[in-house]
C-alpha cells in the first residue's frame, strides 16, 4: 500500500533514491541538524558530507512503509536496503519540518 508523505519528506526520499546529493541537501534548511549513527550533524556544508558518505558506504535504496504526525514531529518508518550487514532494516526518520525545509531529521 502506497503511502502520501508531505511534500518536502516525499522529495527527501526520491533524491535520496536516485543519490542525488544536490537535490537532497536542497530538502534542508541552512541550518539543519542531523543526528544519525551516533553523531550530530550542523549546517549544510556537514550534511553535504554525511550525504555523499552515506551514499558511498551503504547504497541505500529507502521504502516508507508508514507514517505518524503530531505537532512537533513526522516519523516515517523505511525499509531501509543497502550494501550493509542485515539489509534490509525498518528504520524510524524523525523530521520537524517548516515550510518546505526540513529543520532536522534524527534517524534511528
Amino acid at each position: 500500500m502506497a503511502i502520501t508523505l508531505p511534500q518536502i519528506i516525499q522529495k527527501y526520499v526520491d533524491s535520496s533514491n536516485r543519490h542525488d546529493v544536490q537535490s537532497i541537501l536542497s530538502c534542508f534548511s541552512d541550518d539543519a541538524v542531523v543526528h544519525d549513527e551516533a553523531e550530530t550533524l550542523h549546517g549544510k556544508k556537514t550534511i553535504e558530507d554525511w550525504i555523499t558518505k552515506t551514499i558511498a558506504k551503504y547504497k541505500f535504496h529507502f521504502n516508507p512503509l508508514s507514517i505518524k504526525q503530531d505537532a512537533a514531529e513526522i516519523v516515517v518508518e523505511v525499509e531501509v536496503s543497502g550494501t550493509f550487514d542485515g539489509s534490509p532494516v525498518i528504520l524510524g526518520y524523525h523530521f520537524v519540518v517548516a515550510g518546505d525545509k526540513v529543520l532536522s531529521l534524527a534517524i534511528g
